[in-house]
């Protein structure tokens, strides 16, 4: 009996947000196959054959989608991924309390073609942060592809481990979910409903999920999260550039590159950052730790061992502004 049962095809919407006068929509049109919901009762061998199906699901290239939102609608065409995205200018928000895009696959034409759905959450205000999701929120051993495989096929949503205190830390910079939070990963999106379920069981504030488009299959599934990370950075300016009147937090690790994504930032948007937490994966390179402080000019470049520590900081921080 095959794993994976292709017999719809449908939308995956992934992001659906924006500010006072624009917003983004993003997500993929893939083959459906069915599968039960994850669950912390789950075995390792559960979690292997889950994830076999996750990364055998069909992504349609070339398709074409209407987006209808506030009235008018859109069409696009997915990548040979089977990503597509829209940013619409001029969109003032509704009336309405709450504002709702829908996706729909025009072509190729299939009778169990499904209309999707998505709230718009649109983020103002003047501080928000920006989070990476690897060894920063959960535990994902990145610089050991082994011990990162075997946890990205044995484990589900519910079996994932958090970094201790990430929850606190996270409810502590924004401010018990008053100040937005947005998510930036070099995961691939075939992780995007593991993470979105991931925040949620383990109570961390929700928000915009951006990862890397580049597709990953069974071929290739040891390659998620890894090569190239340049991406990201892409994806922060986006961020930048859609709330310009923001200053952000950013959050990452030392494992990778974040260090030097942020140090990027720094020198790009001068003034936009207020602080930086580096979570020390590993141990970390005085001299790269004092090139990336030189680098950056920036006094607020905290390289931190714990959430505890994170937790003072910004406690502090708050007392004498």
């Amino acid at each position: 009996m095959a794993l994976v049962k292709r017999d719809k095809i449908i939308v995956e919407p992934f992001l659906a947000f924006g500010n006072e006068d624009e917003v983004f929509f993003k997500g993929r049109v893939i083959k459906a196959y069915t599968e039960k919901r994850p669950s912390s009762r789950n075995n390792w061998f559960s979690n292997i054959i889950s994830a076999v199906k996750r990364y055998s699901g069909s992504s349609v290239s070339l398709a074409k989608v209407e987006i209808t939102f506030q009235g008018k609608s859109f069409i696009v065409s997915t990548d040979e991924d089977g990503v597509f995205e829209l940013q619409i200018g001029d969109s003032k928000p509704s009336t309405e309390i709450n504002e709702y895009v829908t996706y729909q696959v025009l072509e190729p034409v299939t009778k169990k073609s499904s209309v999707v759905h998505m709230e718009v959450v649109r983020y103002s205000g003047n501080l928000g942060v920006i989070s990476d999701i690897d060894d920063t929120i959960i535990i994902s051993h990145s610089t050991d592809l082994g011990k990162k495989f075997w946890l990205s096929i044995s484990k589900n949503a519910y079996t994932r481990r958090p970094l201790p205190g990430v929850s606190e830390f996270y409810k502590k910079i924004t401010e018990d979910m008053e100040i937005p939070i947005f998510y930036v990963s070099s995961s691939d999106w075939s992780l995007y409903d593991m993470i979105r379920d991931f925040l949620k069981y383990r109570h961390i504030p929700n928000g915009p999920i951006l990862l890397k488009d580049k597709h990953i299959n069974l071929k290739n599934i040891w390659k998620s999260g890894g090569g190239d990370h340049s991406h990201k950075l892409k994806k922060i300016e986006l961020l930048m550039e859609m709330y310009p009147e923001m200053q952000f937090y950013l959050i990452g690790d030392s494992g990778q590159h974040d260090p030097e994504i942020y140090a990027e930032v720094i020198k790009n948007y001068p003034g936009r950052i207020k602080d930086v937490f580096i979570r020390i994966v590993g141990k970390l390179d005085e001299n790269r730790e004092n090139e990336l402080k030189n680098l950056a000019g920036f006094d607020h470049f905290h390289f931190i061992s714990s959430s505890k520590e994170a937790i003072q900081i910004v406690e502090n921080e708050s007392i004498f502004n």
